[in-house]
């Protein structure tokens, strides 16, 4: 599955997902334990950021300025509507570059579209992207491989290198975990809080 089609899929369906999550509290418990973790409030990365809605204004509370970057178009063009002031991007996490080092690192529920392959050196760069003592905090599933799953009238992909492969990825770049959980037991859904040292 190549990230610009997920981007499409996202596109048709950004603005029932803008309208069902503008007051959701979904995430923010967890984003919130990862900034208690945050030495400095200064700059945040949210991949895979959506239209910019409850973690966006939480970072945003929080002192942070923020990059957002989402492969959809259309979720972008909502999030710059919702939030003119940050800096939002159209961009596939696998490809963009950045010189910038952030004090935080968002990637809830988006690094699960990834390409199985792009795991390893999505995380790793994420990892190599944060400033000394900086926090990322991503989700994953409690498995190993790639399936399709239907939604909204179409197929979403979805791949995970397990928690293992996750504690491995982050060990190898310099990181430590800080809190792993499966939050929504009994489903696979994992979410880790890395620091770099």
């Amino acid at each position: 599955m190549e990230p610009l089609l997920t981007g499409k899929k996202y596109d048709k369906i950004a603005h029932w997902w803008s309208s069902t999550h503008i007051h959701s509290e979904y995430g923010l418990a967890q984003v919130k334990r990862a900034i208690r973790y945050c030495k400095n409030h200064g700059t945040a990365l949210d991949v895979g950021c959506g239209s910019g809605g409850r973690i966006t204004t939480e970072l945003l509370k929080e002192g942070f300025k923020i990059t957002g970057i989402d492969v959809s178009e259309s979720m972008i063009s909502i999030a710059k509507a919702n939030h003119p002031d940050v800096d939002f991007v159209v961009g596939d996490i696998c490809t963009w570059q950045s010189e910038k080092k952030y004090d935080l690192i968002v990637a809830w529920d988006s690094l699960f579209h990834l390409p199985f392959k792009m795991h390893v050196p999505v995380l790793t760069k994420l990892c190599n992207m944060l400033e000394r003592g900086g926090i990322l905090i991503h989700t994953f599933g409690d498995d190993y491989g790639e399936h399709e799953s239907d939604w909204h009238n179409d197929k979403f992909y979805y791949s995970t290198i397990g928690i293992e492969g996750n504690q491995k990825v982050i060990i190898d770049n310099d990181c430590l975990c800080r809190h792993l959980e499966l939050d929504q037991y009994p489903l696979s859904h994992v979410y880790m809080i890395a620091q770099r040292k």
